[in-house]
């Protein structure tokens, strides 16, 4: 009996120093985050959809809008996309929506069926004072939205560039980890994010044009925005809402894909990853594609030679 009250002398005090130490993680994460409230005022327009606050970035004066969509988890899209946009907007309209749970706009508890997602960009847009035809542009998931948009409002659709974006196919082989993906968004909620180095310098951060102290709001973003249960709703969606994209065909409209190596994070070996979207284009009337040596978030390596293709292939339309 009193090696078994021992045993449990020692769980408990094992419970009880974990318990503290999150307590002490979790204060220091509270702290902080208030530390770095300066850091996190909204970068561009603060409009309401469905009663919550979107962040809607607006910059050139062109008469196309380039509207930038941003791919699962990516925590600050207005900062993510500035190395690629920054090159185009003497030229274009560029606009850059923060779907709900990212960037500035407010963290939601709501579905994220594609339907939902798709009209909150539309009325963010709208709100934000721009005006259809668009020229999408999205990375990764939002590949999925935009080829919805060009399904369910042609009119609304010019032309999409995808920056590595995703396209139903993809989705078929997926193995997504939900109680994995949930408890990366419970550490991040506690802070415990902070406790590993160099987490929150992403590759906007490493190899795009950001000065230091954008660098600094984007670390800062990421600490607010990571895994957040917007996020995560999302991608508990996301293979529900390929399918209904696959379900409605291929749009027939101007599209250029460029595509990554797949390194980065995509789960997918080079020869795949680039086989798939070239596969969907090939539906697509006059679809173009260009491959890429470097990492899925292409627009923070080759933002230079994305630029210059972009602007070519909007001046041969």
């Amino acid at each position: 009996m009193g090696k078994r009250k021992r045993i449990l002398k020692i769980i408990f005090i094992v419970i009880f120093t974990v318990l503290i130490l999150l307590l002490a993680v979790y204060v220091n994460h509270r702290l902080r985050l208030n530390a770095e409230a300066g850091l996190r005022l909204p970068l561009g327009q603060m409009v309401e959809v469905d009663g919550s606050n979107m962040s809607v970035y607006v910059e050139g004066t062109g008469e196309t809008t380039l509207v930038f969509m941003s791919g699962g988890g990516t925590c600050s899209p207005i900062l993510d996309f500035k190395s690629l946009y920054s090159l185009l907007s003497d030229k274009y309209r560029i606009a850059v929506v923060e779907k709900f749970g990212y960037g500035f706009s407010d963290v939601v508890d709501k579905d994220r069926d594609i339907d939902s997602i798709l009209e909150d960009t539309r009325a963010a847009l709208a709100a934000a004072g721009s005006n259809a035809p668009y020229v999408l542009c999205p990375h990764s998931m939002s590949g999925l939205e935009a080829l919805y948009w060009a399904q369910k409002y042609p009119d609304e659709v010019s032309a999409i560039i995808g920056l590595d974006m995703a396209v139903p196919e993809y989705y078929d082989s997926m193995n997504i980890n939900m109680p994995l993906m949930r408890a990366a968004g419970w550490a991040a909620h506690i802070g415990i994010t902070r406790l590993i180095p160099g987490i929150s310098d992403s590759d906007a951060i490493q190899h795009g044009t950001l000065s230091e102290n954008e660098k600094e709001i984007y670390r800062a973003v990421f600490f607010s925005r990571t895994a957040t249960v917007t996020m995560l709703n999302e991608t508990e969606r996301v293979k529900e809402n390929a399918e209904k994209v696959s379900g409605m065909g291929a749009p027939q409209l101007p599209m250029l894909l460029f595509i990554s190596d797949g390194s980065g994070g995509t789960g997918f070996d080079k020869e795949t990853w680039r086989k798939i979207p070239i596969r969907y284009l090939s539906q697509v009337e006059g679809g173009e594609y260009i491959e890429l040596d470097c990492p899925h978030y292409v627009h923070d390596y080759e933002y230079k030679a994305i630029s210059e293709r972009i602007i070519a292939f909007l001046l041969a339309r």
